[in-house]
């Protein structure tokens, strides 16, 4: 049937919104049964550089998971030669329970599949003489790495300041660069004044025996570069590299790469130009033309057929992101069916937006939850955090089960990192660190004066705070309570490294949580009776960790390493919810039903791009947005909105604009129009469930 549209409602520009006729939905179609040529091709080649140019949605992770196989199967290479390093601990554990089903069970064993920075943490627990760190060293988390760059800052500086040092001082480590080199880059009074703290932070890592996130990289990194020896033992050791999301590497990572894989440049590098976002953080886009510049052999294939998306959908992201330059031009295309036309809502105001989005996810989930439909197939997509607060207001009327990106996870409550503390010390007790987080929890009546006396005890004898705590004449000068108080934790301690020595990972966790009083003090700490419980259920839960990471035979401190490495996204687990995220938090997901709301000058693209004349990787942020929808989008934008106290008008996304027209309807404007695209997606929604039914 085709739809009639009644009267051209015009779009941005004047141009006409026609809709297009209904066809089955596609949804249900099966993944393809065999790979596509250029999968094929990318999957054989293995004699030198490649770069595999794989569009949204276009099967990258199974070209990896293939090549692995063929590598072992076929091309006789050892699993344990062959690293597939990939952005976040949940692709790589995605990637080896898939590439599992291709390889034996004792080559799943031996393979490396990791993240770049699990990568560096490996490779430092081997080389770590080479790196001049102790066995047992540790890794910093964020909070604790951000408190020591404060310490080590001018007192009186405005929080701002202290995180823009910070920033610069992360910035150096992503370039690879000593403090010296810092130094010598620097051009501003700022960046000197931050490679200087640099240098003073750096020395503070070393007395601790301790590392930061960064320098899982950077240390590798220098090692290799510097050490001709060494860096023969990896490319040795690792023959064969596959990259996942190259277009995310830093350039650290990137040389990093370049060391391992040496003068036979065997690795293939997959990843999406298009899908750079990550410019903030330190990711360098350009690396994917550098690529082609350092290995002038580099072959190139490209993968543009997308398995996840409605031609419609499709069409709007290869005409929003023709906007952007290109050394290397694709095309996304695919063979399932149009899909409904992308709605595009005009509202009030944040509060207005909200409540459409609602009432449109509530009808879709109302009308098919018979048929299958959950509401983990919808998502909610914005730019910035700040537009999930309306957002939340109206999913909560509307009794919407929704999840939220980026809140407080597991590993980040109190309760969870107090006990990480009590085994990073225990693991390396120069950690001065993790002793200063649990020295006083639970209560031991130790002060701030006692700890900064203990403080210059420690650096004065060049011992760490838990050594200077068991010392007699370090205690002289501290108040009798507090010094008792001191020993007795040094004491403690001690016990408690007498039990890691024959106790599992998850009996140590349960023996410091007994011995510390800890179960005692989260009882004590709070009156509410269901918070009291979750946090005591959160360090059950933290034993179910550590015993099934102690499976694989790892140390405490092994484990408590690496769960340092895990990110928001590794840690949440949704369930059967709503989903909802910033456009940077969406890459590598699809939902069915996608909503990106904010689509306004000032928002996306944000304001300061536009100033700044920074528009590609916003293009590249919209369309990112864009190709996680599988078979509905919708975009919404607000015409005013409130911003300190005052209400601002707003103009459509200049992004709206660069949308193929005839693949929108705007809502609101043309009653036929409206009553005829509520039919064609409900007839769309009707094919899908058919297609489900019959097995198609």
């Amino acid at each position: 049937m085709v739809a009639n549209p009644g009267p051209a409602r015009p779009g941005p520009g004047g141009r006409p919104a026609v809709l297009l006729p209904s066809q089955p939905s596609f949804a249900a179609r099966p993944a393809a049964p065999m790979l596509n040529p250029q999968q094929h091709a990318a999957v054989e080649y293995c004699d030198g550089p490649l770069l595999v140019l794989a569009g949204a949605g276009s099967g990258k992770t199974r070209v990896i998971t293939e090549k692995i196989s063929h590598l072992i199967s076929r091309r006789h290479l050892a699993a344990e030669k062959i690293a597939a390093i990939t952005f976040t601990n949940k692709a790589a554990k995605e990637m080896r329970e898939r590439v599992g089903k291709l390889i034996s069970d004792e080559s799943a064993r031996a393979l490396t599949v990791c993240t770049f920075h699990a990568l560096g943490l490996k490779f430092l627990q081997i080389e770590h003489e080479r790196a001049r760190l102790r066995r047992g060293f540790s890794v910093l988390d964020a909070d604790d790495s951000a408190n020591m760059i404060k310490e080590l800052s001018p007192k009186g500086v405005k929080p701002e300041v202290i995180q823009g040092i910070r920033n610069l001082v992360g910035k150096a480590k992503n370039a690879g660069l000593t403090p010296d080199e810092a130094m010598a880059a620097a051009r501003t009074a700022r960046e000197m004044e931050a490679a200087t703290i640099y240098d003073l932070y750096q020395q503070r890592l070393a007395a601790f025996n301790a590392v930061d996130f960064d320098d899982l990289i950077r240390l590798p990194l220098s090692i290799l570069e510097g050490d001709a020896d060494a860096r023969a033992i990896w490319q040795e050791r690792l023959r064969y590299l596959l990259v996942d999301e190259y277009q995310d590497t830093n350039d650290a990572q990137y040389r990093l790469l370049k060391a391992i894989a040496g003068p036979k440049a065997r690795f293939t590098c997959v990843g999406d130009d298009d899908q750079s976002i990550y410019a903030w953080r330190g990711a360098n886009p350009e690396n994917i033309d550098q690529l082609g510049r350092d290995y002038p052999q580099l072959k190139v294939i490209k993968l543009e057929q997308n398995y996840r998306c409605a031609k419609r959908i499709l069409r709007a992201a290869n005409q929003l992101i023709a906007n952007n330059p290109h050394v290397h031009d694709k095309k996304l295309w695919s063979d399932h069916i149009e899909g409904p036309p992308i709605r595009v809502i005009e509202c009030k105001d944040n509060d207005h937006e909200a409540e459409k989005i609602a009432a449109i996810a509530t009808s879709l989930h109302e009308r098919y939850k018979d048929k299958g439909c959950r509401w983990d197939d919808f998502c909610i997509l914005y730019r910035g955090n700040f537009q999930a607060r309306p957002l939340e207001k109206a999913l909560r009327l509307a009794r919407v089960p929704y999840h939220l990106s980026g809140a407080l996870s597991f590993l980040d409550r109190a309760e969870v990192k107090d006990i990480l503390s009590y085994l990073r010390l225990l693991t390396n007790p120069t950690d001065d660190a993790a002793f200063l987080r649990i020295v006083n929890v639970p209560k031991r009546e130790i002060g701030a004066t006692s700890l900064e006396k203990l403080g210059e005890m420690a650096q004065s004898r060049n011992a760490s705070l838990l050594d200077a705590a068991r010392s007699d004449a370090a205690l002289k000068n501290i108040s009798p309570r507090p010094a008792s108080a001191l020993a007795s934790f040094a004491r403690l301690m001690d016990e408690l490294r007498s039990h890691a020595v024959h106790e599992s990972a998850a009996d140590l966790v349960a023996t410091v949580i007994e011995k510390t009083g800890y179960g005692a003090h989260v009882a004590a700490s709070t009156t509410d009776e269901v918070l009291r419980e979750r946090r005591m259920g959160n360090l059950r839960e933290l034993i179910d960790w550590f015993r099934a990471m102690g499976r694989d035979g790892g140390r405490t401190g092994d484990i408590a390493q690496q769960l340092a490495l895990l990110s928001h996204a590794d840690r949440d687990d949704p369930g059967n919810a709503l989903r909802m995220m910033t456009l940077h938090s969406a890459k590598g997901l699809e939902f069915r039903f996608v909503f990106i709301v904010g689509c306004e000058d000032g928002t996306l693209p944000h304001e300061g791009a536009i100033d700044e004349g920074r528009l590609d990787e916003e293009r590249r942020l919209m369309y990112v947005g864009i190709t996680r929808a599988k078979e509905m989008l919708t975009l919404s934008f607000s015409a005013r909105s409130r911003k300190y106290g005052e209400v601002l008008t707003n103009d459509p996304s200049r992004f709206l604009e660069e949308l193929p027209q005839d693949d929108l309807h705007w809502d609101g404007q043309n009653p036929e129009a409206d009553a005829e695209v509520k039919k064609e997606t409900a007839e769309s929604h009707m094919a899908r469930i058919r297609a489900m039914l019959a097995g198609g």
